[in-house]
């Protein structure tokens, strides 16, 4: 009668050890999946498009810096992704002249950046995942509100992503470089892909 009695007090107080080991793991376990993306800085890179009727400008922009957190659980994102406007180049001397100086001016504006701050869609922890990134895209001096379309693909210490949006360079107050007899389009096309290594964020991270 005595061990019955003893069991019966003894098994709430072992349940209550149970609990608080499953939520001390779950806890820990939803913290760790907070990650700090790092960025290839040679394999990542902005390749932008131009066209007009007779022919379609390619051209690229370097990484100038990359520091991104994310978290799989709430979908938030914070930091930035930075592309330096003054290494922009198609090829052609006159022409990235001409764009430096009368359309990014970039001496005076000499950085792209997007800061994310919100993902739509489920990310998989492992593999690939098709998602929307919310965030502020900034270029010619001011920040303008995107969503775009990301491909990810994750691993455990690896990702790679690629995205592709159009930027209304003229709509967002910059000048459109046609000439006499040459138009082009008042918008460009961004086709940035990435590449890096994935970490655990700092536990102090700005969304946690």
């Amino acid at each position: 009668m005595t061990s019955f009695k003893t069991s019966s007090i003894l098994r709430p107080a072992r349940a209550a050890v149970v609990f608080c080991v499953l939520w001390a793991v779950l806890s820990g376990t939803a913290r760790a999946q907070a990650i700090a993306l790092q960025c290839d800085p040679v394999q990542t890179v902005a390749n932008f498009t131009l066209s007009d009727p007779l022919h379609t400008v390619h051209g690229t922009f370097k990484l100038k810096s990359c520091d991104v957190r994310f978290d799989p659980v709430s979908g938030k994102i914070d930091g930035s992704i930075v592309f330096d406007a003054t290494s922009g180049q198609s090829g052609s001397g006159g022409r990235d002249k001409k764009m430096h100086k009368d359309v990014l001016e970039s001496a005076r504006y000499p950085e792209i950046t997007f800061r994310p701050d919100r993902v739509d869609g489920k990310v998989a922890l492992a593999g690939a995942s098709s998602v929307q990134v919310h965030g502020m895209f900034g270029i010619h001096g001011s920040e303008h509100e995107v969503t775009m379309p990301v491909d990810l693909n994750l691993g455990p210490d690896r990702w790679s992503a690629q995205a592709k949006f159009s930027v209304p360079y003229v709509k967002w107050g910059m000048k459109n470089p046609s000439m006499l007899f040459l138009r082009v389009g008042e918008s460009v096309d961004l086709d940035f892909k990435g590449t890096g290594g994935v970490k655990p964020a700092a536990q102090q991270t700005s969304f946690l």
